[in-house]
């Protein structure tokens, strides 16, 4: 379904919704556990993709779609120079489905260039999946993948 943009956004500023690596010296181990999730609680997804934009170096004005694959809400900013899914959990079994439906959306859209993508380190089941996925979308001309 696509969504068309009737209005104007208004942002208001707000630290980043990265957290920063301060680690306790004195426990190291309890840290680096601390640190698992490298966002902010209590963000969301939308917070986190105006951030991209912002670090990316794109137009806060730029369109913005929304679709879902795989159970899972994937967007497309700029017709598909960025495409994130920054869900909170990706199975292992669902990266497939997911990568290809991002692959055939960005065809949809006929996306000219290059394409990054990213998701949310910590949804991913494991290592495993996040490396299927990132081989299958890199397999498919999306080279440019990121987590956060």
């Amino acid at each position: 379904m696509l969504q068309k943009d009737l209005g104007f956004r208004a942002f208001k500023l707000d630290t980043s919704n990265i957290r920063v690596w301060n680690p306790a010296v004195n426990d190291l181990k309890a840290s680096l556990f601390d640190h698992l999730e490298h966002l902010q609680p209590g963000r969301s997804s939308d917070d986190i993709l105006y951030e991209i934009l912002l670090k990316l170096g794109l137009d806060l004005c730029i369109t913005i779609e929304k679709r879902e694959i795989a159970g899972k809400q994937v967007n497309s900013v700029g017709a598909g120079v960025l495409m994130t899914c920054l869900v909170e959990s990706i199975k292992a079994a669902e990266v497939e489905a997911l990568a290809l439906g991002m692959v055939a959306w960005r065809e949809e859209q006929g996306t000219v260039g290059d394409t990054t993508a990213v998701f949310r380190d910590s949804a991913f089941e494991n290592d495993v999946a996040k490396s299927n996925l990132a081989a299958i979308l890199e397999q498919h001309g999306i080279k440019q993948v990121r987590s956060l």
